[in-house]
């Protein structure tokens, strides 16, 4: 049975889950374009981070971060390599999408990777209504990176 709680920054296992992430990301692009969050960054008030459980296992990460007010970045989205395939992303995206709009954001955007290891991501991206854009906030323009948007 999926869960998806606010995180508990104090559970060790998310730290571990999170840490798992930025290595996934480490041999994918050059460290400037690299852009997760780690647990620190996580933790400030603009950031709404959400974890899925399976039972007592963290299966899943995504984050909101607010760049506008009614404008926001989806961050830290992630489902364990042994649990993809499932729907997870799916039931993560649906969570985060409506508790965006019972807050009355209009927009969610996000940066993910141009190469191939993120094609998966941009696919599913695509099928969930997003759309390609130019790099919004401080991103600027980069090889290695795709920003896509979805109006709410």
């Amino acid at each position: 049975m999926l869960t998806i709680v606010p995180a508990d920054f104090d559970d060790p296992q998310l730290a571990d889950f999170l840490q798992q992430h930025l290595d996934d990301m480490a041999p994918t692009a050059p460290a400037e374009s690299r852009h997760a969050l780690d647990l620190s960054a996580l933790q400030v008030d603009e950031v709404r981070l959400w974890v899925a459980y399976d039972g007592s296992t963290v299966v899943g990460t995504v984050a909101l971060a607010r760049l506008l007010p009614r404008h926001e970045e989806l961050k830290s989205m992630r489902t364990s390599p042994e649990h993809r395939g499932r729907g997870i992303a799916s039931q993560l995206l649906d969570h985060v999408v409506a508790d965006a709009r019972s807050r009355g954001v209009e927009q969610i955007s996000l940066e993910t990777g141009s190469m191939e290891f993120f094609a998966p991501a941009r696919a599913f991206y695509r099928k969930a209504g997003f759309a390609e854009v130019a790099p919004f906030g401080t991103y600027v323009p980069d090889p290695n990176s795709v920003f896509m948007t979805l109006m709410l």
